[in-house]
């Protein structure tokens, strides 16, 4: 091959200097002009370039050249290895893409070429001609002129246009990266979820795509119906209340509790208790405070009749749209008409719920504020407004026009009772005087039948998608008139502003009521009610006279648990707007928008826990912090006397608010006592580059699986069975066992951190002395926690000798991974982090090496990572900008369309069985693999894999914040890059 093209270029070369020759000599007794020559040396030129264009025809048609390339013909077989020596060797071969990916590939160049092309004529070339021109011009005809002048100015002037001609295709693939990048993007439904109020817009449809991506299909149906997700203290409360209807409205419950098992329902249900769990991980993460976590949560009252409340920052302010939409001028819709009415707020999910919630935990307020002397006239007066949204004659009854101040009276009531119920002290009891025992008897009678007909009619029946559906249980007549009530003949005077201030709150709202009343003259019902909240300002022994009544039932009210929650949850439906009741972190916003906005992204269906692929996860480890110690924390740096801790004080000063108020601390002095030191210390660690911070993200996967099965009912030994089965965790402690002779502190870190994550398991290298001549015998064992404080060796593997011979991190990867025993391993540095919304996406993530998006299995999947170092200092939010432009756009274009991703870093997974019958994933030669990623990458290309990177899930990585530090990482690469392009992976790429 070598002498062919010696013979061709000696043959150009001689054609090339005929043509421009003397045209009388005659060459190998051939006389032709120079033209003649010309065609020669084009003709020979082209004949050299026929394997060439063949080769890049066949890149239109990518299957050809495999068929080629693996072709038993020795014909065939013969030409290749003279024209493609590389075609000998047994890699290579097999690597083509899909025809379809192939076109996307050719169209980005292709475009990207022609336009460089264009633009540079346009603005770089064709600039230059006409100077060109005038300078030789000048040269020809004026003979002062040297060429040597002539030829310096020439080179002054096309050396600046020459330079950009040749780099500025950098900047125009950086320009088709952006286009392409955002195209892919948008097709990926990337950022259509961009803050907290495009959450709250696709609240209602979280649920359904929850359930449909993130769930098996047979979640939820296991063991028979949604009715297991249901409280059993609620169902148990409608059995009960059904006892006391007749036939027909037993009817009427039995199809409001078919509607309350239906499907939409459990998936509402599933939902919540996976977003409970995601919120409460962020409360033990400290980036929410107890405050903001209950505004976030989804809540659940025992007995009632909703099985879920929406969290307080979704139904924030909706109250107050409602009343507007009430309110709203009506310019050809009647106002009278209730369907017309309600028809905005019914069609709006969220305003639907809001409403039947405030009227639900409103109206059990309300019965447990007056107690059982009142419970007759506030469930007639309840069943009789529920009676007319019902029958659509709310508006004949009710002026919606005034319905705003009486729910400002309200919204008052609410806010005093939330704010002082908490810190309310018991006022001394005082006996009631005057009030025979018969009359007492009697009274407690009549409450406790209203009892349980407001239990069985009021908190039972009010559905969580209609105003109202509950059927009147009561009696619509004048107040019992049972008893009779005696004045007290004493009075005792007991001193109580709360009680002063909810009679003030009570009076007003009760006085805005009665003007939304209607007919009241001609209209029996709306007379009865009027008639009602009379009675019951002017009842003697009621809330409003009887002080040591009022009293008492406050006293009950701030002893009671569940009326707190939904005291709670009342005032921030009511008193609280949107912006009241976000979380303050941008931490916990960026987590939590980007998990409602992966959602709707393009997720493989998730398969049973039982069938899901197993994965292993390894993070190779040196000797790094493992978890501040009380000296590190308190150690200084520099004359400022600035301590570790007091920095991550004023850098995360809210999340340690949130730690102290979770621990309970008033005194930032006691966080050292030995009752919250690890707390403190892992605190700290928990906002460090440190490897507790990585064990503990990853090992959110167990607890993502464990509540997986939980939500598809598995039983507990069957789901500790499959967290064996399907996760593990490898920690490659390479100097674990020095660190143990040494008696390291960080060893023992090591070994809480194992008690603490019983999966938890850790690989290093162990040398044993066999003489004193110095020889060793070298081992890879792993350990783990027995559960019961000690350690135990799980496996002692000899080792041939000393394993580490090259850059030190591959061998610590290759030694451990005989360790995992799962089909996938997922490799983790030790600066990174995961989080558990993130972890409840693996099962999804890891069927996309189930698919074939073209004729190569996908043996490396990419995962997005979020660089959390990026608020340390101005260099580190550089480094944290530049290293996201590479892990969105970046890669991302790398994927798709270009299809040339390879391996450049963890938290990539790797196709296990692959990977370890082809080389392992890391290479360990010194020097020529000090980028031991990328080679992982050319190993996986030339051996027939692909590369897949994904953007719905992401892992946290921590980079550099220093400029030394900076300027190592850089100088890594730069030599990294200069030793792979020695590289025989590259030569044969």
């Amino acid at each position: 091959k070598i002498l062919f093209r010696f013979v061709v270029l000696n043959n150009q070369t001689m054609y090339l200097m005929w043509t421009f020759g003397p045209t009388e000599d005659t060459y190998f007794g051939i006389e032709e002009d120079s033209n003649f020559w010309w065609w020669q040396y084009v003709w020979l030129s082209l004949l050299c370039m026929v394997p060439y264009t063949f080769e890049a025809l066949l890149n239109f048609y990518p299957v050809s050249t495999t068929r080629l390339c693996t072709s038993n013909n020795d014909y065939l077989q013969s030409f290749l290895n003279i024209l493609y020596p590389m075609s000998r060797l047994y890699v290579g071969k097999e690597i083509h893409e899909s025809l379809k990916h192939a076109k996307d590939y050719m169209f980005f160049w292709i475009t990207m070429i022609v336009f460089k092309l264009c633009f540079s004529y346009r603005f770089e070339v064709s600039a230059m001609v006409l100077p060109t021109l005038e300078l030789t011009d000048d040269y020809i005809n004026y003979h002062n002129m040297s060429f040597f002048r002539m030829s310096l100015l020439l080179v002054c002037r096309w050396l600046p246009q020459f330079l950009v001609y040749t780099i500025d295709m950098s900047i125009w693939y950086a320009l088709w990266q952006a286009f392409a990048g955002t195209a892919v993007g948008l097709e990926d439904n990337l950022g259509s979820v961009r803050d907290i109020n495009d959450i709250r817009d696709n609240f209602v449809r979280a649920p359904e795509a929850f359930c449909k991506k993130m769930l098996s299909d047979d979640a939820g149906s296991r063991k028979g119906s949604s009715a297991n997700f249901n409280s059993r203290d609620s169902l148990n409360s409608v059995t009960e209340a059904t006892k006391l209807l007749d036939s027909a409205e037993s009817q009427r419950l039995q199809s409001y509790v078919n509607n309350l098992l239906d499907v939409r329902i459990q998936k509402w249900v599933m939902f919540s208790a996976a977003w409970n769990e995601v919120i409460d991980q962020m409360r033990q993460e400290d980036i929410i405070s107890n405050r903001e976590r209950d505004y976030l949560l989804f809540s659940r009252f025992d007995g009632f009749s909703q099985a879920i409340y929406l969290p307080v920052f979704q139904t924030a302010g909706v109250i107050d749209e409602v009343l507007t939409a009430i309110e709203r001028p009506q310019e050809d819709i009647p106002l009278d008409s209730d369907a017309e009415l309600f028809r905005p707020i019914i069609e709006h999910t969220t305003m639907r719920t809001a409403v039947s919630e405030v009227w639900e935990l409103g109206s059990f307020v309300l019965v447990q504020l007056m107690g059982q002397v009142h419970n007759t006239d506030i469930a007639s007066i309840m069943n009789l407004v529920l009676r007319w949204s019902e029958s659509g004659t709310l508006c004949d009854h009710v002026k919606m026009g005034n319905m705003r101040k009486a729910m400002v009276q309200f919204k008052g009531l609410i806010s005093v009772l939330e704010k002082s119920l908490k810190r309310r002290k018991p006022i001394t009891k005082v006996k009631p005087v005057g009030v025979s025992q018969k009359n007492n008897r009697a009274s407690v009678a009549v409450s406790q039948s209203l009892t349980k007909a407001a239990g069985g009619g009021i908190r039972r029946a009010i559905s969580a998608s209609s105003l109202g559906a509950l059927e009147a249980t009561s009696d619509f007549s004048a107040p019992e008139q049972g008893y009779t009530l005696q004045r007290q003949v004493h009075k005792t005077v007991i001193v109580d502003a709360l009680r002063d201030q909810v009679r003030e709150k009570f009076r007003n709202m009760i006085s805005c009521l009665k003007g939304l009343l209607k007919n009241t003259n001609e209209d029996l019902e709306s007379r009865d009610v009027l008639d009602r909240i009379t009675f019951m300002l002017s009842m003697e022994n009621g809330f409003m006279w009887d002080d040591a009544y009022a009293s008492e039932q406050l006293d009950k009210l701030s002893k009671d648990d569940l009326v707190t929650k939904v005291l709670t949850k009342v005032n921030g439906l009511i008193n609280y707007y949107p912006d009241d009741v976000e979380p303050k972190s941008k931490e916990a916003k960026r987590r939590l928008t980007f998990f409602v906005n992966s959602l709707f992204m393009d997720i493989p269906d998730a398969p049973r826990i039982q069938d899901m692929f197993s994965f292993n996860v390894m993070t190779p480890f040196y000797s790094e912090d493992v978890i501040y110690s009380k000296g590190d924390l308190e150690k200084t740096k520099d004359a400022l006397g600035v301590s570790t801790l007091l920095y991550l004080q004023t850098l995360y000063g809210s999340d340690w608010k949130n730690f102290l108020e979770r621990q309970g601390i008033n005194d930032d002095n006691k966080v050292f006592s030995p009752k919250y030191l690890q707390e403190t210390r892992m605190w700290a660690s928990l906002r460090a580059q440190t490897l507790s911070r990585t064990v503990n993200g990853m090992m959110y996967y167990e607890k993502a699986i464990r509540l997986l099965a939980n939500l598809e009912r598995l039983d507990e030994d069957t789901t500790q069975d499959l967290l064996g089965e399907k996760f593990g965790y490898v920690v490659a402690c390479q100097v674990y066992g020095n660190m143990k002779k040494n008696q390291d502190p960080k060893a023992d870190d090591i070994e809480w951190l194992m008690h603490r994550y019983p999966h938890m398991r850790v690989a290093y290298i162990d040398s044993v002395r066999l003489n004193r001549a110095g020889e060793s015998v070298f081992f890879s064992v792993l350990v783990k926690s027995n559960g019961n404080g000690e350690i135990q060796e799980v496996y002692r593997v000899r080792l041939p000798g000393n394993p580490i011979i090259g850059e030190g991190k591959p061998e610590n990867q290759n030694h451990a991974i005989i360790f995992s025993r799962a089909e996938y391993v997922q490799t983790i540095d030790m600066n990174q982090e995961g989080y558990f919304e993130e972890a409840l996406k693996m099962r999804n993530a890891l069927q996309e090496f189930a698919k074939r998006e073209g004729p190569l299995p996908m043996t490396i999947l990419g995962l997005r990572e979020h660089i959390f170092t990026g608020s340390v200092s101005s260099l580190a939010n550089y480094m944290a900008l530049q290293e996201t432009s590479f892990v969105t756009l970046g890669q991302r274009v790398l994927a798709k369309p270009l299809r040339m991703r390879f391996h450049y870093g963890h938290p990539d997974v790797f196709d296990k069985l692959f990977f370890i019958t082809r080389g392992g994933i890391s290479k360990s030669s010194k020097g020529i693999n000090l980028s031991e990623d990328i080679f992982a990458g050319y190993n996986n290309s030339i051996r027939g894999g692909t590369v897949g990177f994904k953007e719905y899930m992401q892992v946290g990585k921590g980079r550099d914040v220093g400029m030394s530090q900076i300027y190592k990482f850089e100088a890594k690469l730069a030599q990294g890059n200069a030793e792979q392009s020695l590289s025989r992976d590259v030569y044969r790429l």
